[in-house]
Formats: structure tokens, sequence, C-alpha cells
């Protein structure tokens, strides 16, 4: 995942405003597989992107065949949040997050959104009854391979494209991984409720 765990600091405003979500705006298609963006889409980190601009990260985290069709949400210059782009498909899509290094737009299923809105609330564990799933075809910033709850880092941990099935893992019982790494699978986050695997490649 991202920034201040797997959900990144863009998460926090994601889940504040996500009920009232209110305007919508077209888009080109992304590429294939959320195909790696442009210099140009890099760059974007160091400004303010536009609307369009802040569509096309997002559903870059995705498949293209739901990227297309995902709502896509974003903070205004008030820091409420506002819906870009109206979704028929139950997936939400936000832009990369300009605090964190490197590209980290994602893509949350509803569960997903369920289980990040428990973590958000810092309930004792998630709430979702079947497993979430989080596109993060970008790649990512972690703070915590090891706290939910960690804010603050020195070093942060850079993931390869992948995505994140949102489920309480057990690593005995798996024998996944629990110290991050760059191919295959592993768990973040392993021993807490808030355990999930991270799956680095893309689908």
């Amino acid at each position: 995942m991202a920034a201040p765990t797997a959900c990144r600091v863009a998460l926090l405003l994601v889940l504040t405003g996500a009920t009232t979500l209110t305007a919508q705006e077209s888009t080109k298609p992304v590429h294939p597989s959320g195909a790696s963006m442009s210099a140009a889409a890099s760059k974007a980190k160091a400004r303010k992107m536009t609307p369009a601009e802040m569509i096309r990260s997002a559903v870059s985290a995705a498949p293209r065949e739901i990227g297309e069709h995902a709502a896509v949400i974003a903070p205004d210059s008030a820091g409420k949040m506002t819906e870009l782009r109206a979704g028929t498909n139950g997936w939400t899509c936000m832009a990369d997050e300009p605090d964190t290094p490197g590209l980290d737009p994602m893509c949350l299923d509803k569960a997903a959104m369920q289980w990040a809105q428990a973590w958000m609330a810092k309930a004792p564990k998630p709430t979702n009854t079947a497993p979430g799933i989080i596109y993060m075809l970008q790649g990512g910033s972690d703070i915590s391979a090891t706290d939910p709850f960690e804010t603050k880092t020195d070093h942060y941990i850079a993931s390869p494209p992948h995505y994140m099935i949102m489920w309480p893992y057990d690593a005995k019982e798996t024998g996944f991984s629990t110290k991050p790494k760059k191919t295959g699978s592993w768990i973040m986050w392993a021993g807490t409720p808030y355990a999930h695997l991270m799956v680095n490649q893309t689908p």
C-alpha cells in the first residue's frame, strides 16, 4: 500500500469525504493494466494536477476494465472530497499522493473501502465480511510493514506494481513471508487484525 499504512496519507482524505461526493467529469481511457505513466505525469507531483490529470492518474491504478468505469474522487482547494467522475462498477479510485515518493494512485472495491473505514476509525478489527481488493498498479510508498497505525518514517518502503487482498491472512497457516519483497506475495501488518496480502504483480 502506501504512506501511513497500506492506504497512504491520501486515503485519509478519501474516507473522510467519500459519502458526500458531487461533481462529474469525463476522461480518456487508461492504458491496459495500468501501464506506467509518462514523465509528464510524474512531474505532476511537483504541481497541482488538473481534474483531467487526476482522473488519468487515479484510473491508472487498476486494470483498464475496472478503471474506465470507476468513480474518481479528489480533494478540492478547501480539502473537501469531490467526485470528479461518477462510477458504475462499485470501484473508487484516487490519484497519486503528491507528498509520497513515487507514483501511488489506488482503486478500491466496496469491501476494501469498508476495511479502510474501519482502519481509519482504529476499530479493533476490519468490518468487511468478504475479502476486499485494492489495486496499486503504479506502485506505492509505505511507512511501516508491521504497524497499521504508524504515521511517520525516515525511510519509505517502495513497492512495485501490486494489488492487495484485504483479509487477515495468517503467516503460519499460509507460509507467506512477513517481510517486504519486490516479487511474489507477502503479508503486511502480519499478526494484527489489519493483516493483508500484498501481491507484487500486474493482473
